[in-house]
């Protein structure tokens, strides 16, 4: 019987060892925050087209910001979109040590976008 190295190791542990920790972590934080702003222009039965208007941008602009796997999307744009929807957009940097489980769930691509326990978040 052979020996895996990866039982016992966590999920971040796997990442960091093939070298994808970092862009794993970010496509999860834009998959949530696009998801959360899909979810709040819903809610005030915005279209994309009248969202892109009140953001004072182009209909791509948006497209990109709401692509979950599009992650070169500027503050800006996030805190522009935040605003339009009445929102605040939270960054915060911490230590590694102070996260809580349900962010270390996150940062590990266990947590679904329903929690509102994300590193960068609307509020």
């Amino acid at each position: 019987m052979t020996h895996n190295p990866h039982i016992g190791s966590s999920f971040d542990d796997f990442l960091k060892e093939q070298g994808i920790y970092e862009e794993v972590r970010a496509v999860a934080t834009k998959r949530v925050l696009a998801w959360k702003i899909s979810r709040e222009m819903e809610k005030r039965g915005l279209s994309k087209t009248e969202m892109a208007d009140k953001m004072k941008t182009s209909r791509s602009s948006l497209d990109r910001l709401l692509n979950p796997d599009n992650t070169s999307v500027t503050l800006k744009t996030m805190d522009r979109a935040a605003s339009v929807l009445g929102k605040q957009l939270k960054v915060e940097l911490v230590d590694k040590d102070e996260l809580t489980e349900s962010d270390r769930q996150f940062s590990s691509g266990y947590s679904l976008p329903d929690t509102d326990t994300s590193a960068l978040s609307l509020v």
